[in-house]
């Protein structure tokens, strides 16, 4: 794994960069990680002699940016990083829908509302910027310990279920009827609302779909599973004439900025594209490009349905967002790296970078 050391710059600049994903909202924040991403794989560059001596002054091994380029290692940094900015968004947005409805037009609780800018309250930038150093600190300790897992989105994860304990939500939240499974979508499609019953939260539930489906044109698990093979076989393609296990990913959250400028119809595919790739290149190198490429596909398939198993069991009947995308690339990525520490795989393509 791609690691610097831990400085007081770095701490510094994760909180900094939670208080701008509050700031500007964790799904554009995601998006413009992507960017960097997709900038560091396309371009490969380290800029120049000087940036890579300033890079050490802060604990950032030059080596590490020219792995990753400087985009990426801005992208998957303490700055724009998901488990920074998107994650101190997403925390930011849970803190202030416990108090305040802060858009009438967002149909869920105010807290799932990631897409949404923040504004510059003290109070809800602060909570961002305390999210995005708890980002960087439990990614640092996934490193550390050596977990065989993407530390960056596992601290994403990590971090949802603490915001959720923390401003005093339901970890995982509440099915009404004990009849009804707690992946049951129907009452979706029977728009099912709530109604005098209280709820912990200042807005309560009435008027509230009694299930709020992540992604509403994206949800049939048919439809998850060819979207999957489809984004899969893409991502894999990519992979393996790019030899980057990242520039699908990269493409991928850029391509968020369609779904917060309002396409609510755009799906969500990265936690597709990363599995993909890295399963791509993992197996062409122990066998061949064509096996590599129907591996990705098999894994695209794989996080695709994780993805809306995770929406089914932390989001539709929550009140906060835990990111389904982010529970899938942990599941996928843990299961690549056992097959890769089993020795099926090739660990090489393989380099979670943290920074």
């Amino acid at each position: 794994m791609v690691v610097s050391e831990l400085t007081i710059e770095i701490l510094i600049a994760g909180f900094a960069g939670g208080m701008v994903g509050a700031a500007i909202g964790a799904l554009p924040a995601l998006s413009l990680a992507g960017l960097a991403i997709l900038v560091g794989e396309v371009t490969g560059t380290l800029g120049n002699l000087e940036g890579e001596a300033i890079a050490g002054v802060f604990g950032v091994d030059p080596a590490a940016v020219d792995v990753l380029g400087l985009g990426g290692a801005i992208g998957f940094g303490p700055v724009l990083g998901p488990h920074v900015a998107f994650a101190g968004g997403t925390a930011a947005a849970a803190f202030l829908g416990r108090q305040q409805t802060f858009d009438t037009t967002f149909r869920y609780h105010q807290a799932k509302n990631i897409s949404k800018p923040l504004g510059s309250e003290p109070a809800t930038l602060l909570v961002g910027g305390a999210f995005g150093v708890l980002g960087v600190l439990v990614a640092r300790l996934a490193v550390g310990l050596e977990l065989p897992v993407d530390p960056i989105f596992l601290a994403v994860v990590l971090s949802a279920f603490v915001h959720r304990l923390a401003l005093g939500y339901p970890l995982v939240g509440r099915v009404r009827g004990m009849s009804r499974s707690i992946l049951d979508m129907s009452p979706h499609v029977r728009d099912e609302r709530w109604g005098e019953e209280p709820y912990e939260t200042e807005q309560g539930t009435e008027g509230r779909s009694v299930v709020e489906v992540w992604l509403p044109d994206h949800y049939e698990p048919q439809n998850v599973a060819v979207l999957g093979l489809a984004v899969g076989l893409v991502s894999g393609y990519i992979a393996l004439i790019s030899d980057s296990a990242f520039l699908a990913l990269g493409i991928s959250l850029f391509s968020l900025a369609f779904l917060a400028l309002g396409q609510y119809s755009f799906p969500v595919t990265h936690h597709m594209a990363l599995p993909a790739g890295i399963a791509a290149l993992a197996t062409a190198s122990e066998f061949d490009p064509t096996v590599g490429l129907l591996a990705a596909g098999v894994f695209g398939i794989i996080s695709g349905l994780l993805g809306e198993g995770a929406q089914r069991l932390f989001y539709a009947h929550g009140d906060t967002h835990v990111d389904p995308p982010a529970v899938a690339i942990v599941v996928t990525t843990l299961l690549l790296g056992l097959l890769a520490t089993a020795g099926i795989l090739d660990p090489e393509p393989i380099p979670y970078p943290v920074l």
